[in-house]
């Protein structure tokens, strides 16, 4: 799924927030364990020489040989077993206060009496519990991180919302924006850099799109306006060789079949024209359009049409179907479907037309079996075997439908019926 980049800036932040404050930890919880080692083997230390010196001024503490109020305890050894330098160490011994096992420091040295007879001094002391060091570092940790990732929360919210509002508008303007609209984007001001950069590059972006387009844009409509003149000229022409009566009938059908090919050129060129001028937009003003209203003046046109054809029209015009349209862009639609209905009919040659409020429906009778609705929209595929199919109705039905945001287009097959249901 996809997020905002303010809300993909903030699950970052808290996955490798959550990495650095645990390797933090870590360390954090060496260099405690290490001031307070090293603080409590100063201190000692410190006892250590106060304990000698009182030894030399008073022999008998020489007799304190266990561990007592004083927490340290001197032992006679032999000359081979003597060692003066300072050993440290941790060990767990038995407190009565708490009935439990608790950890302490241990310095063991030697020294000599007045007497020069060696001797060995253990002091003791207790220090910090590792493990409630780990809990209490824990909660810590944890409170700091919920409170670091709420105040990076609010932090987003309001600070960066106020840096990335630039961001939001270029975005906003760059969603409007439509190949061929002249409109140009409004400057967004801004001290960021790279913001103004991007709004740079777009402008340069549609000011190229805008030139492609109208270039063509031109080229179609030139190109369509230089093919229609010849082929008129051309059916001109047939027109008055068919009218030669000294032409042999086998002459004539030619030139009938030809002027009927010409015809079939017009009639793509004057379509691809129109699917060229809907995908630029040049269809743009929109008004209420009664489509029920407009099918009803539409059908008194294939009246002759439908009556050649000998097909049976029924409609049940319930409500009318009104939505805001293109009206020039109504015509074609609901042309382009009435003549799919009379080229793609069966024998039965049956057309239903339907209206209520919410959807428009043009059924007919045809193939007894559904229609692929990925390919019965795309250009030149054709579904019949008329020679006066292009393959482009549907497929100008689709784009118009396409560049319309009010309407949405269905096909659904419901024995006999293939159904073109319009829907707001």
């Amino acid at each position: 799924m996809k997020v905002s980049l303010k809300n993909y800036t903030f699950r970052y932040l808290t996955f490798w927030l959550l990495i650095v404050i645990a390797i933090w930890a870590v360390i954090f919880h060496s260099l405690i364990l290490d001031e307070v080692y090293d603080n409590v083997d100063d201190g000692l230390k410190n006892q250590k020489i106060e304990i000698i010196r009182e030894v030399y001024q008073d022999p008998n503490l020489l007799s304190t040989t266990e561990f007592g109020l004083s927490q340290f305890k001197i032992t006679k050894v032999n000359p081979s077993q003597y060692n003066e330098t300072n050993r440290f160490s941790n060990e767990m011994i038995y407190m009565e206060y708490d009935e439990d096992m608790e950890p302490y420091r241990v310095l063991r040295t030697g020294f000599y009496d007045k007497e020069n007879i060696p001797y060995s001094l253990e002091i003791r002391t207790s220090t910090v519990e590792e493990d409630d060091l780990i809990y209490d570092l824990s909660i810590s940790l944890i409170v700091l991180y919920l409170f670091i990732l709420i105040s990076i929360l609010l932090i987003n919210h309001f600070g960066l919302k106020k840096a990335f509002k630039p961001f939001g508008q270029i975005i906003s303007q760059l969603r409007k924006y439509e190949v061929g609209n002249n409109e140009k984007l409004t400057i967004v001001e801004t001290n960021v850099k790279e913001f103004s950069f991007l709004q740079n590059e777009i402008q340069r972006m549609i000011n190229r799109n805008d030139e492609v387009f109208n270039s063509q844009k031109l080229f179609i409509e030139n190109a369509s306006h230089e093919l229609q003149t010849p082929l008129t000229i051309a059916i001109n022409k047939l027109d008055l060789l068919i009218e030669n009566s000294d032409l042999k009938e086998k002459e004539l059908l030619s030139l009938v079949e030809s002027k009927q090919t010409l015809w079939r050129m017009v009639n793509l060129n004057k379509s691809l024209l129109m699917l060229s001028r809907i995908e630029n937009n040049q269809y743009k003003n929109n008004i209420e359009v009664n489509f029920t209203a407009l099918t009803k003046k539409l059908l008194e046109d294939y009246e002759s049409i439908l009556e050649m054809e000998g097909i049976n029209l029924q409609t049940n015009f319930k409500e009318d179907f009104i939505i805001d349209f293109n009206s020039d862009l109504a015509r074609i639609l609901i042309s382009n479907l009435i003549r799919n209905a009379i080229k793609h009919n069966n024998d039965e040659k049956i057309i239903k037309i339907e209206s209520n409020s919410n959807q428009f429906i043009i059924s007919n009778t045809g193939k007894n079996a559904t229609l692929d609705s990925n390919l019965i929209f795309s250009r030149f595929y054709k579904q019949g075997t008329s020679e006066g199919n292009n393959g482009l109705g549907l497929s100008i039905v689709d784009t118009i439908i396409k560049n319309q945001q009010n309407l949405r287009l269905d096909y659904n097959y419901e024995f006999p019926f293939h159904q073109f249901i319009l829907k707001k």
